[in-house]
């Protein structure tokens, strides 16, 4: 019993009020930049399928960009949720832990790395929306 207490007053307490403060501010303003990204092609005569695909692949690539050059663990670690939750985190998630290899160099360790980890995601996402299409061509037959 003394032991449960004295952990209980050893354990930072967080500011959640704090947390949540800061990974809205940060979720909403990568959502922010997503959607100014998305006007911005939609105004050039981009339809809103090609513009939605052209800001996702942007924020795909500045979130793994950004994951390369250790920005975005830092926006991550004031952030929390709000740094995963939009597209940006996707890229994180598969860039990060191949930065681990990059002492075996960019090729070898980085590159097969980062293939090796996006394998189950892309096998899981490519089965799924396979069975998700069955199951929704034979239910609309």
């Amino acid at each position: 019993m003394e032991y449960n207490a004295y952990v209980k007053q050893k354990i930072p307490k967080p500011n959640y009020v704090k947390n949540c403060f800061w990974a809205f501010m940060v979720g909403g303003g990568i959502s922010t930049i997503g959607q100014g990204i998305n006007n911005i092609f939609r105004g050039t005569g981009f339809n809103r399928e090609d513009a939605a695909t052209i800001t996702a692949i942007i924020l795909i690539f500045f979130g793994a960009f950004l994951t390369g050059l250790g920005i975005y663990d830092q926006i991550g670690k004031r952030a929390g949720a709000g740094s995963i939750v939009p597209i940006t985190g996707f890229a994180n998630s598969i860039v990060s832990p191949a930065m681990e290899f990059k002492r075996e160099g960019y090729i070898f360790g980085v590159g097969g790395k980062m293939f090796a980890l996006a394998g189950p995601v892309l096998v899981y996402g490519f089965s799924s929306s396979v069975l998700v299409g069955l199951v929704y061509y034979f239910l609309t037959r």
